[in-house]
């Protein structure tokens, strides 16, 4: 099994198109691109209480609900043992003791993760592609330099100081969190592709952002406890475009507008999301949630672990107070290694969102 690049676009863009129109801009004869601030201000994250997503942009919300459909896989897996599951299996009982009992379940071995993205990764991997398109030459202006330092800041807001390479970059539309892809602990768990555009894709940039010998190089081999690696994915490419893509149409069209709609879509799922929260509903009302919102994420995991019977994991999350107080839990202490690590060495310069606090409940 190794697709091309062609195939796995396909593959994705045939799924899109079979979507009802509710899912896609609301005018199918005018040009729509996806772009704007889609993160949730930072002073709205402790009011959403777990139901808004933090994150709408395309590629978060494919990775949520993956995510989603894993865990529902987990829980048919759970519920009915009998009726094996096409990508996931239960680990054998020496499997689950080197791992400390602690993850039940394992991706099948000939299973393979693949993502395509329309557009260059936003930030460092797409910076020659932003320059190559500024209409006016004038160089943006350069971010200030530090009083004390004399160097530029540690994370610098979307797009300024073009010359500077390799770092973290954060959204430019507000004071926003950036984020990375978080990994799975087995090896055919980890992301083993990356499918873009060609008219995206820059090799050097794409090195330079995700490969072993770019920013990533201080991590590159190590291995952490619980699992963790650094697994680099391949770049690959398409001739194929999506439909509403700034390249599907004339380069003279003036009628781009931008799209407020994003649409989460799994095997079990199909939801139009505005705004962080499913369409129609208003601002914060819990009723809002997408099935993809950490509140009810959480409140899945919580099912799986029932239909599991685990009481070391159902206590410790019943011990917890809130979502917050369980990951800063022991059950969680591989991973938030991993995690402070890498922004360490790796990735300097990132800022956390934080204030997500609510109750864990059953969905």
């Amino acid at each position: 099994m190794n697709p091309t690049g062609d195939e796995i676009a396909e593959s994705v863009l045939d799924t899109y198109n079979s979507l009802a129109q509710k899912y896609k801009p609301v005018k199918p004869n005018e040009d729509f691109f996806h772009t704007g601030m889609k993160c949730l201000p930072i002073d709205q994250v402790a009011k959403a209480k777990g139901s808004v997503l933090h994150d709408w942009h395309a590629e978060v919300v494919a990775v949520r609900a993956f995510n989603h459909h894993l865990l529902q896989e987990c829980l048919e897996l759970a519920l009915s043992p009998e009726n094996p599951s096409p990508i996931i299996r239960r680990r054998e009982s020496y499997e689950i003791s080197e791992l400390r009992g602690l993850q039940p379940f394992s991706i099948r071995e000939d299973v393979q993760l693949h993502m395509y993205s329309s557009e260059a990764p936003c930030g460092d991997a797409s910076m020659e592609l932003l320059m190559e398109a500024q209409v006016d030459a004038t160089p943006w202006p350069v971010a200030e330099l530090h009083p004390a330092t004399k160097k530029l800041p540690s994370l610098l807001r979307g797009r300024e100081s073009f010359a500077e390479l390799g770092i973290v970059r954060r959204k430019p539309g507000a004071d926003l969190a950036v984020r990375i892809f978080e990994r799975e602990n087995q090896c055919n768990a980890y992301l083993h592709s990356l499918v873009l555009p060609e008219t995206q894709y820059v090799a050097q940039a794409c090195d330079r952002s995700f490969g072993p010998t770019g920013r990533m190089k201080a991590v590159n081999d190590h291995e952490w406890s619980g699992g963790y690696a650094f697994r680099p994915f391949n770049i690959r490419t398409t001739k194929h475009e999506f439909v509403y893509s700034r390249r599907s149409k004339p380069a003279t069209s003036k009628e781009l507008r931008t799209s407020n709609i994003a649409a989460a879509v799994n095997p079990r799922l199909q939801e139009a999301l505005i705004l962080g929260r499913l369409q129609g509903r208003k601002k914060l009302d819990p009723k809002g949630a997408s099935a993809i919102s950490s509140k009810r994420m959480w409140g899945l995991t919580v099912q799986v672990l029932a239909a599991l019977g685990t009481p070391r994991l159902l206590q410790t999350i019943s011990q917890a107070s809130n979502v917050r107080a369980l990951r800063e839990s022991t059950l969680f202490e591989d991973r938030q290694g991993v995690k402070d690590d890498v922004r360490a060495v790796a990735l300097k310069g990132w800022v956390r969102n934080d204030g997500d606090d609510f109750v864990i409940e059953p969905d």
